[in-house]
């Protein structure tokens, strides 16, 4: 018997139009150490029980998603290009739309995904934020191409949530990591990286925290979420850092054209 869908629904302030949620790891149909919901077709699953994964999914959705190959890079998928390119996966770690029913998705194990939404709820933005992309400005390529799709909207307009990722306590990186950020003189960086005191050269890094930051210098302030960590709720959420071979839950947003 296949349980109902899990979701959970962005704790942000939003247009009506926006619909958007966070699958978890239950509700599926694939076994062990994929179990259940696994909805990436690139993690070592059946490829039928991921298929059958996403048709679950798909009842709760207006299309197909706009599944996207993520390479931990900063490219955004926007409607033009993806018209150029003709039939997806598209090559790209974010994508924005203006589409209504056009739905994002990203897929994610550890690393952040980060939607967004502008206030009167004409353009949204999906965005896969491991340390590299985050690093890298893929949140802020991102919120770009929305304000290309939406000539005047502001930053201040815009609202993000940050769904679930490994959290402040579970993520531990080295000096490459902390080095990435530190040569962007990011103010928050005392606070994101704490050294771990019988590790030398190793840190716990805060990727909440890092996204906020990186968020706020550009001009948004509505930040939401943040809360999660995906390696120390197993019940819930697939981790990588945890598990090592492990599935893929969805962070999906979509304009809904219903009245």
């Amino acid at each position: 018997m296949i349980n109902a869908l899990h979701k959970i629904e962005p704790s942000w302030t939003v247009s009506q139009q926006i619909q958007a949620f966070c699958t978890t790891r239950q509700g599926g149909l694939s076994k062990a150490p994929f179990n259940s919901l696994n909805l990436g077709l690139n993690a070592g699953d059946h490829a039928s029980d991921v298929l059958q994964n996403r048709s679950i999914l798909s009842s709760a959705l207006p299309a197909e998603p706009l599944w996207l190959k993520q390479i931990h890079g900063v490219t955004v998928s926007t409607p033009a290009s993806r018209s150029a390119l003709g039939n997806g996966p598209f090559e790209a770690d974010a994508s924005v739309t203006n589409i209504p029913n056009e739905v994002l998705a990203i897929l994610t194990a550890d690393c952040m995904p980060v939607l967004f939404a502008s206030r009167n709820g004409d353009v949204i933005g999906a965005a896969h934020a491991g340390w590299r992309g985050l690093s890298g400005g893929i949140l802020e390529k991102t919120v770009d191409q929305m304000i290309a799709l939406s000539p005047g909207l502001r930053t201040s307009d815009i609202s993000a949530w940050m769904g679930p990722a490994i959290g402040p306590s579970a993520f531990e990186v080295g000096e490459d990591v902390l080095k990435a950020f530190a040569q962007q003189d990011q103010g928050v960086l005392s606070k994101a990286f704490i050294p771990i005191v019988e590790t030398p050269g190793k840190y716990l890094a805060n990727l909440y925290l890092l996204a906020r930051d990186r968020l706020r210098l550009i001009g948004i302030e509505q930040i939401e979420g943040g809360e999660f960590c995906t390696v120390s709720d197993s019940e819930n959420f697939f981790s990588y850092r945890r598990d090592k071979v492990t599935g893929r839950f969805a962070s999906l947003i979509w304009i809904s054209n219903r009245p």
